[in-house]
């Protein structure tokens, strides 16, 4: 039986994600017809359709999806293998690659900075995207490294607590309970709130905190960014929970207020997070060991 090669699975790789033999010629700057026999040739090796075609658009078969996460799983392994060997000249010449989520991004940029002072010749990509895309981009092994609060288990991650989160009740300086010296959970109760988008950290906190104590939590307005939070509370459209360390800018200018709400903070936590299977290139390490050593607190380590 003939062997299906890697040039192979990188171009279906490509036609799958980008669902189009014309788009995925032009990524590999390839004909589409050298597009199409690639895959016409795994298919005649395998005995069985990879994708099929309703009206103008290209779906994959089962066993493309097969077909897909072994070329994902082979070409990331060898990606991996090349940034190693690349890595292994240098410290300085190699490349980190590192996704955050939002809410944390105000405290990665801070992390990033630091460490770009002491290896100023590391490239760095940062991604900066919601709780959902960070974790495909670890699944998938586009990434090094990621820091974010919140990692589920079963996921084959390791994830190391470096720094608390405590997420805090935020109003509009001149709302009534900005005013009280303490303010009662009930308190919040009727209160409208703001909140991140479902799937969101945050968010997924501050529910889980009100059903603990059989309270119902009011949203008004769901929104994508904590920026938008913060601007949406300061014009009186409701109260939020966000990071503390998001606000420092915010409360210095007296544009949003702490409420000294019973049972708050909610505490959560910040960690860095790899595959368990993941090499970490030398600056991935460099950059990993940097966040423990320069955390504030003593870091806690767990599998998920």
């Amino acid at each position: 039986m003939r062997r299906l090669t890697l040039r192979q699975f990188r171009v279906f790789e490509a036609v799958a994600r980008r669902l189009s033999f014309s788009r995925a010629a032009e990524e590999l700057h390839l004909s589409q017809p050298a597009v199409s026999m690639q895959v016409r040739g795994i298919e005649t090796i395998l005995g069985l359709p990879l994708t099929e075609q309703l009206g103008k658009k290209i779906f994959l078969t089962e066993a493309g999806q097969e077909v897909l996460y072994a070329s994902q799983a082979i070409t990331a392994r060898l990606d991996d293998l090349q940034s190693n060997l690349e890595q292994l000249r240098s410290l300085d010449s190699g490349r980190l690659n590192l996704a955050v989520t939002t809410t944390v991004s105000a405290v990665a940029t801070d992390i990033l900075a630091r460490f770009r002072g002491r290896h100023p010749q590391v490239s760095i990509h940062l991604d900066v995207s919601n709780r959902e895309s960070v974790l495909n981009q670890l699944a998938t092994n586009r990434i090094d490294l990621a820091i974010m609060g919140q990692v589920p288990d079963g996921l084959d991650l390791e994830a190391i607590r470096f720094m608390d989160n405590p997420l805090v009740v935020i109003a509009p300086p001149h709302h009534a309970l900005a005013q009280r010296r303490k303010v009662s959970i009930r308190d919040l109760a009727t209160e409208p709130f703001l909140v991140r988008e479902a799937g969101s950290g945050t968010r997924g906190a501050m529910e889980r905190f009100f059903d603990a104590r059989g309270l119902e939590l009011h949203t008004s307005m769901e929104m994508s960014s904590n920026e938008a939070i913060k601007q949406a509370v300061q014009a009186g459209l409701g109260l939020g929970i966000l990071s503390l360390q998001t606000l420092e800018q915010e409360l210095a200018l007296h544009r949003l207020a702490v409420l000294a709400v019973e049972s708050f903070p909610i505490m959560r936590h910040w960690y860095v997070v790899h595959r368990i299977d993941k090499r970490l290139s030398p600056a991935a390490q460099a950059f990993k060991s940097f966040v423990l050593q320069s955390a504030p607190q003593t870091p806690g380590k767990t599998t998920r």
